[in-house]
């Protein structure tokens, strides 16, 4: 069993009963990381209620494409998952919120319900990916990317993590992604994008959001709760509080 095939047994917790009644939620990571920034959520109560399903996209822990790595393709790839589990609701982390607005606009996608962590909602919140498009050379951006992660990491602690999740990362995946995120992010306000795809719930702290992107949620009314005191990576430093979140967010 691969160590990704090890981590969806254990978040579905019934990976052998074949007619599991619970609903699927697809769980999708940011840029550069993968399906193990939501393992925490295994051993919370949310796992009781609903299948898991952690996505590893490719060139983040899934075998890269043989095309190129866009917020389109990617966006295939989810709806093809969400159509395979009769997902009907995906929590997508940062960059990953257009991926889900994109894959829950095509017309045979069950996505109805998106919980966007901190998704991108204007181009400022771009502040990792979309410097990939300053580089011309992959190689160099990630290089970059990963020396600029370490220096943050000295006074962020959470950050060590998602580095080296990033360090495995294919490297043009990752530069053709954050590349079409900034171009992406210039053309349109992702936010109306998310608004527009589906009911929506914007879980975030103000802290880590730049401040268009805070005005834009108070200007927009987006149906939002906010996370007190979590890092930008809530599924890793708080997956109880994040569950129980998510959860409320559900019943609403």
């Amino acid at each position: 069993m691969s160590a990704y095939d090890a981590l969806e047994a254990k978040m579905t917790k019934h990976p052998s009963q074949v007619n599991d009644e619970r609903p699927a939620i697809l769980c999708v990571a940011g840029f550069g990381d993968n399906a193990s920034m939501f393992e925490g959520l295994a051993d919370t109560h949310l796992a009781n209620s609903y299948r898991l399903l952690p996505i590893n996209l490719p060139g983040f822990g899934a075998q890269p494409l043989a095309k190129a790595t866009t917020l389109e393709a990617l966006a295939q790839t989810v709806a093809d998952k969400a159509i395979k589990h009769g997902a009907e609701i995906i929590v997508a982390h940062s960059v990953a919120s257009i991926i889900a607005s994109l894959a829950a606009k095509r017309a045979d996608c069950p996505l109805t319900t998106i919980i966007s962590l901190e998704g991108n909602i204007t181009a400022e919140d771009a502040y990792f990916s979309g410097t990939a498009a300053d580089y011309s050379d992959p190689v160099a951006f990630r290089a970059a990317f990963l020396e600029r992660l370490d220096e943050m990491a000295k006074t962020a602690p959470i950050i060590r993590r998602y580095r080296n999740e990033v360090s495995k990362a294919d490297t043009l995946a990752l530069w053709q992604l954050g590349t079409d995120a900034r171009h992406f992010s210039a053309g349109c306000v992702p936010g109306e994008l998310l608004q527009s795809a589906a009911n929506v719930i914007y879980l975030y702290n103000p802290d880590n959001c730049p401040d268009s992107t805070v005005r834009w949620l108070e200007e927009n009314k987006m149906d939002r709760i906010i996370l007190e005191n979590a890092t930008h990576w809530a599924s890793v430093d708080q997956p109880k509080r994040l569950a129980e979140m998510i959860a409320e967010a559900l019943h609403r």
